[in-house]
C-alpha cells in the first residue's frame, strides 16, 4: 500500500529510500520517482513501476557537492561554472561516470547525468537519505508528467511505497540536460535552464537535433 507523506514526515521517506524502496517527490520543474541511485535492484524497480525501457538513463538527484565525488570520474571546469550559476535549479549535468553509478542508472552507457533540485523538501528528502536518488518523472511512460501529488497519487498508488505532498511544482517543465563531457557542450534536452541563458555563460553551445546518446530522457525529473 502506497503512504502519503506530508514535509513534516520526510523522516519517513528518507528511511523507504535507503532500505531500498521507492519514494515519490517534488522537485521544482516536476514530481519524480526515486529510488537509491546506488541500489542496483532499487533502481530496477523504478523501471517496472513506469513501465519505461531500462535502456533509457535515468537523473541522479544529489544535496551536496561533495555526492559527485563518488558519482563522477572528473569535474570539467565548465561544469564549475554552470553549478555555480545554476545548481541547486532546473540544470542536470551529463559527467563521466565513476564505477559506483550502476549499469541500470546509465542504461549501459559510460556517463551519468546529474542534477541538484532547488525545492526544499526534495534537497530534504535528499539529505535525510543520506544517498544519492535515482529519479525519473513519477508518471507511467507515455503519460505527462506530473506537477501535483495527486496526479502521482492517481497514476502510481499501488506501484510504489510513498508518496511526498510538498505542493505544486513551481518550474512545471522538465529540467535541461547538458552534456559537458566534450569540448563543446551539448544541449540534450531543453528546459528549465534555456539555451540563451547556457550561452551567455558558456558562449558556445551546440544544440544535439539527435538526442540519441542520452535517448529521450524523461526526466524524473
Amino acid at each position: 500500500m502506497t503512504k502519503l507523506l506530508s514535509f513534516e514526515q520526510l523522516n519517513i521517506g528518507a528511511e523507504i529510500l535507503r532500505k531500498g524502496g521507492l519514494v515519490a517527490f517534488p522537485t521544482e520543474t516536476v514530481y519524480g520517482l526515486g529510488a537509491n541511485a546506488l541500489n542496483e535492484d532499487a533502481v530496477k524497480n523504478i523501471f517496472k513501476a513506469k513501465g519505461r525501457p531500462s535502456d533509457n538513463p535515468l537523473i541522479v538527484h544529489i544535496a551536496d557537492y561533495d555526492a559527485l565525488n563518488e558519482l563522477v570520474t572528473e569535474i570539467p571546469e565548465k561544469a564549475k561554472v554552470l553549478m555555480d550559476k545554476f545548481w541547486p535549479g532546473p540544470l542536470t549535468l551529463v559527467f563521466k561516470k565513476s564505477e559506483k553509478v550502476p549499469e541500470t542508472v546509465s542504461g549501459g552507457l559510460d556517463t551519468v547525468a546529474i542534477r541538484m533540485p532547488k525545492k526544499p523538501v526534495a534537497l530534504e528528502l535528499i539529505k535525510l537519505s543520506g544517498v544519492p536518488v535515482a529519479a525519473p518523472s513519477a508518471n507511467t511512460s507515455g503519460k505527462p508528467s506530473p506537477t501535483k501529488a495527486q496526479y502521482v497519487v492517481d497514476d502510481m498508488s499501488g506501484k510504489i511505497d510513498a508518496i511526498i505532498d510538498g505542493g505544486n511544482c513551481e518550474v512545471g517543465l522538465e529540467s535541461t540536460v547538458l552534456d559537458i563531457t566534450g569540448d563543446v557542450p551539448k544541449l540534450l534536452r531543453p528546459g528549465g535552464v534555456t539555451f540563451e541563458q547556457l550561452t551567455e555563460v558558456l558562449g558556445e553551445v551546440e544544440k544535439n537535433s539527435n538526442v540519441m546518446t542520452m535517448k529521450n530522457l524523461h526526466h524524473r525529473e
